[in-house]
């Protein structure tokens, strides 16, 4: 289930708010800026799609917003508890930091959380199947994919050279929770 928590900054463990329903998601996230959506496929995604296959089911929402948002790439990254760079791939992420352009994500399966921190607050979002989070450049933020990483998604970029990261050098990050694994049957 799709989650969002509010934190104040200095109190990592205890929430202002949990949101566990997408439009009180989308409004809580919509007031900071940040794009959050519930996609459909417009035809089956099986196991082991190609990424033209993921893409071409997600054409019509992916166009959509490379018109609205001038995004110039879309490409689709998929990971598995088993890849043997795991680890490395997860260490990348978990500080905190920026990019020069918007980072969208829409996971066609699997997980991810995505922590935002705004204005003295921080947004832990857990996105699951479905859900697309368009973070806004120059948004201080990290994110998690569990030590067993599960996850589709597809990315769109402004930037055709794909991520990049600027890292702000705050141990925040650190002080808030974690993503557990997901349990894949």
């Amino acid at each position: 289930m799709s989650r969002l928590r509010i934190f104040d900054e200095q109190q990592p463990h205890n929430p202002l708010s949990v949101h566990e329903d997408h439009a009180g998601i989308a409004s809580e996230l919509g007031k900071v800026g940040v794009r959050f959506e519930q996609w459909e496929a417009s035809q089956p995604v099986t196991p082991g799609a190609s990424q033209e296959e993921v893409i071409a089911a997600y054409r019509a929402d992916i166009d959509r917003l490379m018109r609205e948002e001038g995004y110039q790439a879309v490409d689709v990254i998929s990971l598995k508890p088993d890849h043997p760079d795991r680890a490395a791939l997860r260490q990348k992420f978990l500080s905190e930091h920026t990019h020069s352009e918007d980072e969208v994500r829409f996971f066609v399966a699997g997980a991810g959380q995505f922590t935002l921190h705004i204005d003295g607050k921080v947004y832990d979002v857990l996105c699951e199947q479905g859900d697309l989070i368009g973070v806004p450049d120059g948004t201080r933020h990290w994110f998690d994919m569990s030590e067993a990483p599960y996850f589709v998604a597809i990315r769109l970029f402004t930037n055709k050279d794909g991520w990049v990261a600027n890292f702000t050098g705050s141990d925040i990050a650190q002080q808030f929770p974690r993503m557990r694994p997901l349990t894949v049957a």
